[in-house]
């Protein structure tokens, strides 16, 4: 009897649980129709992988998105989203371009006779460039065709707790009932309040220009602002990088802050650290901007990489009920359920951690959750990430900064700073900078950073490692491949410093 019982418990607590993620729990005695068993708005990386997964688990999806266009606004978008039309694909396409022109001038000296009148064509570049994003934004239509996924083209709007509308594009409005709603808008660069601020560009425009400026001036410190200083400078421009902190990449390691730091000032950039943009004026000259320093600077082109918000706010989401947060973030639980139970959010939209690689696993492990019966939360730790400057960062779990704050216990840093095999022959005065952090306690590594050519190539590696829990005894007990940069991950074997768990963080900054 008393087995009896407690299968009885077990079976409902199983059913309790599939209801809950189900969102059924107010419809125990049977199922509404809906048009849709999931709606999705957006088709960006995220959207695209969980309405294709949830599809593929026989599930009825609806997706939406804004029609197409390079520049994004708040009724233009395209299927693909920021990271396949205007982000991280177009950008890293116009890093490989200004790759190029150093590399020519290197090549000299590896016996290559090249002509000084070297001819950079911009427009070839971007018409190549546009022509691959368009292939893109096809075939990720196709894929949602393929998975039986139905596509609207169109601006979509939460307008109950299982009802969405689309506006067509010659205005005509469309209503759909479904079981679950899917929030994947992700976010858009966003201008700083500055007098004159309608004479700068965003990463968006900066993707498309029709001409290359000669001259530049860049307000921002992150990774969007180092990639197009590095871009720019690589073809040839002028550029002026002014930022509000002592170092560019604020939240990244000091240590590779200060080399990202040195190289852009070796390549030619011109860095303007705590230095603020007052005032743009618009002169015969081109664009005068002035500093809270009092500097003067002229630009053909102002860039504003000053952060971006979450794509909320034409999505009616608080009127039925949705937090959201102070940025205008849609705010979600470890599972992305929003507070209403049947709508959920995934990516830029929900402000956790901007990468395309974790909308990605933040669509797949809704799916699983939602359509596979399978709970999944995301994992967001050992996450790596990469700085496309030139040379590029690549970084994976704690910087040494965080693994101090965190406090468990004592920590090794090992480091190696050499002169790249290639810049032996070259010439080019250009150190790569490479970092691990270790639990002195469990040996385990818990940090990895490396600044210098093909860095992210070789971080994706270290960071399938340290997802398994290698510890440094593992590395270096690793044969290395000879001769390569990479190697010096396994053969690291002198503690640069030893930092106690009450300590500080020690760089030659």
């Amino acid at each position: 009897m008393h087995k009896y019982i407690g299968s009885a418990l077990e079976g409902i607590l199983i059913m309790s649980r599939k209801m809950l993620i189900d969102g059924d729990l107010d419809n125990l005695s049977g199922e509404n129709d809906y048009d849709f068993d999931l709606f999705v708005i957006g088709a960006g990386s995220g959207g695209v992988r969980a309405s294709r997964f949830s599809a593929q688990y026989g599930a009825k999806v609806g997706i939406c998105e804004l029609p197409f266009h390079p520049i994004s606004s708040e009724t233009i978008g395209g299927v693909g989203g920021t990271c396949v039309i205007r982000g991280c694909v177009p950008k890293k396409i116009l890093v490989y371009g200004a790759t190029f022109g150093p590399e020519i001038q290197d090549a000299k000296e590896y016996g290559w006779k090249v002509n000084d009148n070297i001819d950079f064509d911009w427009k070839k570049l971007l018409h190549k460039k546009t022509e691959e994003i368009v292939r893109l934004n096809g075939i990720y239509k196709r894929l949602l065709s393929n998975a039986g996924v139905k596509l609207f083209e169109g601006e979509g709007r939460v307008v109950g707790p299982n009802e969405v509308e689309v506006i067509q594009l010659d205005g005509t409005k469309l209503s759909y009932s479904a079981k679950h709603i899917l929030i994947a808008t992700g976010s858009r660069a966003q201008r700083p309040n500055i007098p004159g601020q309608e004479l700068a560009i965003t990463s968006d425009e900066a993707l498309s220009l029709e001409e290359l400026p000669k001259r530049v001036v860049i307000l921002g410190g992150g990774y969007i602002a180092v990639e197009f200083a590095s871009i720019w400078r690589g073809m040839g421009s002028t550029v002026n990088l002014c930022f509000r902190k002592e170092l560019p990449l604020r939240g990244f390691d000091d240590e590779m802050r200060a080399l990202v730091a040195r190289n852009l000032e070796g390549r030619g950039i011109i860095l303007h650290p705590q230095t603020n943009i007052t005032q743009l004026v618009k002169t015969e000259d081109g664009i005068k901007v002035t500093t809270d320093h009092g500097e003067e600077l002229m630009a053909d082109v102002v860039l504003f990489a000053t952060g971006r918000v979450p794509n909320t706010k034409r999505l009616n989401l608080q009127s039925v009920g949705v937090e959201l947060d102070k940025t205008g973030a849609v705010k979600v639980d470890e599972f992305s359920r929003t507070n209403v139970p049947s709508i959920w959010a995934i990516g830029d939209v929900t402000n956790r951690m901007n990468l395309t690689p974790v909308a990605l696993m933040e669509g797949t492990l809704f799916a699983k959750t939602v359509f596979g019966n399978e709970p999944s939360k995301p994992d967001y730790s050992n996450i790596p990430c990469a700085v496309f400057c030139i040379p590029p960062l690549s970084v994976v779990g704690l910087s040494e900064e965080q693994a101090i704050e965190k406090g468990e216990g004592d920590i090794l840093i090992f480091t190696s700073t050499f002169n790249p095999m290639k810049n032996s022959i070259s010439g080019r005065q250009e150190k790569t900078l490479m970092k691990l952090i270790v639990s002195a306690e469990t040996d385990k590594v818990i940090g990895a950073s490396m600044c210098g050519p093909d860095a992210a190539e070789i971080m994706q590696g270290i960071a399938v490692a340290m997802k398994c829990g290698a510890t440094k005894a593992q590395f270096d007990s690793t044969v290395g491949i000879h001769p390569s940069s990479a190697e010096e991950f396994v053969t690291m074997r002198s503690v640069t410093r030893r930092i106690a768990a009450s300590g500080k963080p020690k760089t030659n900054l």
